[in-house]
Order: C-alpha cells, then sequence, then structure tokens
C-alpha cells in the first residue's frame, strides 16, 4: 500500500511499512523513513510506484486550467475528490484526483483551504482583485527590470524624472524606482547620488547640497506668504545724529550703524543703533511665526535665504540715504574715555553713510591708526571709535594679543569664486565687535535688573549655550549678553528686542516671566542656527573644492593643523593627509591634491615633501 500524504504544506507520496491506525510507518522513493500521522493522508493507492504516481500526478495538475475549475467548481465547500469526479467525468484514478488537489492548493487565489482536502472557490470580487495584483506585480517587475538595464547602462528611465529629488534625499524603499536604483548600484558600485550623474541627472553638484538642505528644512520653498507690517513711524522723534554703518559690500540686512556726538563738557555721546523691525512686525502675527519657523538668515556662499521678507528688510534695513526707526543705545563717556552712563532710545535715525569693507580697510586699518591719519570721510569718528573699543577691550580683560587668525570672504560670480583672506581683529572688526558687546552686554543687564526675561548667550567652563536666565560670558568677559544687535537676521535678537522696547516704554514685555514662549524660541533657534551654520560651512567646502579645480591648483602648500591634518593656504579648506609626516603644528608643507568629489566633498591630499622658502 502507498499513501499519499500532506506534510508542512507539500505534498509527498510514501510506500507503508506499518499501519498504527493513528500513525504509519512509510518509505519515501529514495529511501527515507518517517512517521507520519494517519489524518495528514489524503489517498491511499496500490499503482502505480511511488516515483510514477508523482510524475503523473504532476502531469495531471500542469494541464489543469485554474480559472476553468474555479468556474465549474461549487459555490459552497467541496471535497477534493468530489470534484474530480465531475470534472473527469468518471471515477478519477490515484494520479488523476492527486493532480486535481495539487492543482486546487497550487491557486490559493482560486481557492480557499478549509480543510484536509476540502476547499471553497474564492468569491468572484477576491479572485479579480487578486489577479489584478498579480498582473500588476508582474507588470512592476518587468518594469523594474527595464529600469535596471537602462541604469547600468547609465540611461535615466523615463519614470525616473520625476521622483529625482525624492530617490536622492528620502526614497521610499518599497518602491520599484527605489529597488532597481539599489539593483544598479550593486551592479555598478556606484552610490545613489554618482550613479545619478552618470545618467544625467545631476547637472548641478551645487543645486544637489542646496535641495537637500531645502527639503529639509525650507519644504514649502524659500518664499514668504503675503504679510502686514508696521511701515509708518512719522510719530518717532528724529535723531540729532549723523549715523554710518560698516558692513561688507554684500550686506543687505544691514542691522546695525553708529554714531560719534561731542560733548559740552568735552566728553562723547556714542550712538549704537540698532534696525527696528521689532517695532513693526506683530507678537503671533503671520509675519512673526514665518521669522519664528526660519529662526534665522540662512547664509552660504553667493545667496542667502532671508529670515525676514525683502519687503520687511527694505524698510528696516539701515540704508545709506534713509530715515530708519532704531532702537538705539547712547554710552555716554568722558574725555578720558570713561563711562558715565547710558540711554535707550526709541526713535527715528538718518543714516549718513554705509561704509563697506573694501573700500575703508584701506583707509582705516592698524598702518594709518598707528600714524594718525585721519583725512578720510569718518576718519575722525572711526578713530574716536578705535580707541574706545579698545578701552572696552581691555575693562573686559580680553585685549588680544595673540597670533592673527584669517577669515575668508566667498564671492560667486557667473559660477566662479574668488576666495578673498581678510585678517580677523582688523580695526574696524574690533570697533564694530566691541560696540555689540556693549549693546548686547547693557541691554541684558538692563533686562536682568528690572526682572524682564529674555535670551542669553552664556559660557561658562569653556561651553556656550543659550539660557533664559543672566549668566557670565567667560569668554566675553561680561556678567551677561543678551543677542539683540542684529534683529533682522535672528529670532532671538527681535524677541530680545521686543522685551527692550517694552522696558524703555515702560509696558508690560510681551514675553512673561515662566511663560514657555522663550524657552520654545530659544531650544528651536539653537537647532536650526547649528544646522544653518554646518550647511554653511559644507557649502564654503564646496566652494573651496571648486576654486581647487577653477584655478588648476592640484598642486598647492598647506600648513600643518595637528597630526594628519592641514589646512590648504590662502582658502579655508582642511583635508586629511595620511601620509603627512609628524611636523610641528604651523610647518608649511606641499601638498598634491587629487579625486575632486563634489558630490560627497571629498579630496585625496598627499604629502609631497616640506617647504624650505618663502612663498
Amino acid at each position: 500500500m502507498n499513501v499519499f500524504y500532506e506534510e508542512d504544506g507539500a505534498f509527498k507520496v510514501g510506500a507503508v511499512l506499518a499501519d498504527n491506525n493513528t500513525s504509519l510507518q512509510v518509505e519515501a522513493a529514495h529511501g527515507k523513513r518517517s512517521k507520519i500521522k494517519a489524518n495528514a493522508v489524503v489517498l491511499r493507492f496500490e499503482q502505480p510506484g511511488l516515483a510514477p504516481f508523482l510524475d503523473s500526478a504532476q502531469k495531471v495538475a500542469d494541464e489543469l486550467d485554474a480559472n476553468f475549475l474555479w468556474e465549474v467548481a461549487p459555490q459552497d465547500e467541496f471535497e477534493f475528490g468530489t470534484l474530480a469526479r465531475d470534472y473527469f467525468g468518471h471515477e478519477p484514478s490515484p494520479p488523476e484526483s492527486a493532480g486535481l488537489l495539487m492543482r486546487l492548493h497550487g491557486s490559493p487565489m482560486h481557492f480557499y483551504k478549509k480543510g484536509k482536502g476540502r476547499y471553497r472557490a474564492a468569491p468572484a470580487d477576491a479572485l479579480k482583485a487578486a489577479l489584478a495584483s498579480v498582473e500588476r506585480k508582474r507588470q512592476q517587475a518587468a518594469a523594474q527590470a527595464e529600469y535596471v538595464a537602462a541604469l547600468t547602462r547609465f540611461e535615466l528611465p523615463e519614470a525616473f524624472r520625476g521622483k529625482l529629488d525624492e530617490l536622492l534625499y528620502e526614497p521610499d524603499k518599497g518602491s520599484i524606482e527605489f529597488k532597481a536604483l539599489d539593483a544598479a548600484c550593486a551592479a555598478t558600485g556606484l552610490a545613489v547620488p554618482h550613479l545619478f550623474e552618470r545618467c544625467g541627472a545631476i547637472p548641478s553638484t551645487h543645486d544637489y547640497h542646496l535641495k537637500r538642505f531645502l527639503r529639509e528644512h525650507f519644504p514649502h520653498g524659500t518664499g514668504f506668504e503675503a504679510a502686514e507690517f508696521a511701515d509708518t513711524f512719522e510719530d518717532l522723534p528724529l535723531a540729532d545724529v549723523r549715523a554710518f554703518s560698516i558692513d561688507d559690500t554684500t550686506t543687505t540686512e544691514i542691522d546695525d550703524a553708529l554714531s560719534v556726538t561731542p560733548l559740552p563738557d568735552g566728553g562723547w555721546r556714542i550712538g549704537i543703533h540698532i534696525a527696528a523691525p521689532a517695532l513693526g512686525i506683530d507678537v503671533g502675527g503671520a509675519l512673526d511665526q514665518a521669522a519664528a519657523r526660519r529662526l534665522s538668515t540662512v547664509y552660504m556662499p553667493g545667496r542667502k535665504i532671508t529670515m525676514l521678507p525683502d519687503t520687511v528688510i527694505d524698510r528696516f534695513t539701515l540704508s545709506e540715504g534713509a530715515e530708519r526707526p532704531v532702537l538705539s543705545l547712547y554710552a555716554l563717556i568722558d574725555a578720558d574715555l570713561k563711562p558715565v552712563g547710558f540711554d535707550t532710545r526709541i526713535e527715528r535715525v538718518a543714516i549718513a553713510a554705509n561704509l563697506r569693507h573694501d573700500t575703508l580697510e584701506g583707509q582705516f586699518n592698524a598702518t594709518t591708526l598707528a600714524a594718525g591719519a585721519t583725512d578720510f570721510p569718518w576718519g575722525a569718528e572711526l578713530a574716536l571709535l578705535w580707541r574706545y573699543a579698545t578701552a572696552l577691550e581691555a575693562a573686559r580683560g580680553k585685549a588680544d594679543n595673540g597670533p592673527d587668525r584669517q577669515d575668508y570672504n566667498f564671492y560667486v560670480d557667473d559660477d566662479r569664486i574668488r576666495i578673498v583672506e581678510r585678517k580677523r581683529g582688523s580695526p574696524m572688526d574690533k570697533l564694530v565687535a566691541e560696540m555689540m558687546i556693549l549693546a548686547n552686554s547693557e541691554w541684558g543687564r538692563q533686562l536682568a535688573a528690572a526682572d524682564v526675561p529674555g535670551i542669553y548667550r552664556v559660557q561658562g567652563g569653556g561651553k556656550v549655550r543659550m539660557s533664559t536666565v543672566p549668566a557670565p560670558h567667560e569668554g566675553l568677559g561680561v556678567a551677561q549678553y543678551a543677542w539683540s544687535s542684529s534683529p533682522l537676521r535672528r529670532y532671538v535678537d527681535l524677541v530680545n528686542q521686543r522685551q527692550i522696547i517694552a522696558l524703555t516704554r515702560g509696558e508690560a514685555p510681551p514675553y512673561r516671566k515662566g511663560g514657555d514662549e522663550l524657552v520654545i524660541a530659544m531650544r528651536d533657534f539653537e537647532l536650526a542656527y547649528d544646522a544653518y551654520a554646518e550647511f554653511q560651512r559644507g557649502m564654503e567646502r564646496y566652494w573651496c573644492l571648486r576654486w581647487i579645480l577653477q584655478e588648476q591648483a592640484q598642486h598647492t602648500r598647506a600648513s600643518v593643523v595637528r597630526e594628519s591634518l592641514v589646512r590648504i593656504d590662502r582658502i579655508p579648506l582642511y583635508l586629511r593627509t595620511p601620509s603627512l609626516p609628524d611636523l610641528p603644528v604651523g610647518s608649511p608643507v606641499d601638498v598634491e591634491l587629487s579625486a575632486i568629489d563634489l558630490l560627497t566633498l571629498e579630496c585625496d591630499c598627499r604629502f609631497v615633501g616640506k617647504v624650505t622658502d618663502s612663498p
């Protein structure tokens, strides 16, 4: 006796060696012996032999049409033998019965298994949906294979064109496009960006990096919805000062200006005038909400994404020849530059000049100061402010006698990059920095003294953080430091400016003590500011690599920063150099740059030799 039985979802045959009623000992055609349960047996037969039986049954199953079987099957639950007799029109042979059972079992879309040898035909709607799903998967598999073939030929499938950004930055790993892309990357040995670049789908490496940033931080675009703001301030008094600003030539958000007014007793009144958008932007209004989402202007070589709309910037920026509403801090000093007192005012100021770094630095520098040369516009005012800044720096205990450090300005014109070195701590830099430190620390003091909450920059133990509680900034040497000098560019400055204005007017501050608004604004700002700074560093690295290619400076000089790290001369590009020998920090070296990758921002740097001559 032989049996046809089901085990682990598969059909098998075996010769019966022993029948123990509830179980059987069977031997397979290849000689393996097994113990099976009696209720697993679906057919018993004498002939043909085991191997011929399976071959015959499989042949029958292959010839049966599941769709036809479904059409002729009973609507109710049925036993396979019943359908076999109806289908074949006679008492079926064991191979015929087994073949039909195998076809039923192998067609789960058409027939639902209800028990041993028992099935039920699937409802018509369910079968239609299942067949459609199979066809859809077949078509998707065919399309996926076509995509892989095209990508490995470095051709971009048409279906990918509308999904490039999604596939580059936030792929749906269940999509056939991603699966095809993943397979093509494995076949070519290329990462996704490099494969797309080979396919011509990344025409601009710059835009590749920019789009990644915008997708994460500006998913709805960089434009602004129309929003109203107050733009008439004629009721504010006009200050009797001649104010001027000092900025880079590309600066459009001019937040601060300065003025110097001699006093009858021989002292001076130094004016620090900060643009006052807080006077025109309602707390919680649409424009304020937009600024609170952006939190800061985003800077990158060649462009920027402003925190506020151009219409607002144009109204409040301290442009030459315009009268602008400002929050002014006047520092009163005597003839020896000693502090006498401070005065905060909300007023209008006429901006007499916008001085720019590139033209001013040639007239106002360490050499001209040492020579006492002030015969240029604003020379006398700048010389006095320089003396006052030096006194302020000394009073903070932060006189800078350390080595010169470099700043770098990036200018992109028609896709060409200029990187201009500027010595950090030049007279005009120090002058502006000291005036802003003075304003931020003094206004922070005023808020703290009046118990008006604000957002402070705090440093202790070498760690810089933000806080809603006033505390020392050890790096600057001040008792408190509240960012408030850049309200056109930083949201925390706008928030603090509102508090200072309320304090000056004797009004209730818009942000109350113990409320959540300041904490939320502070935490959101920290996250955004760090992300924006990281993006700026990345884009500066990108343009440094572009500069290397543009200037064909693959063989260049560098200086040792530490261990295997060097900085390329003339640009702020730091590269790992595994071949660098043990040299003192600052040692000049020759290096060779290769394999510049503008997608990963990587570059191979090889040590060539030590520099013994002057550059």
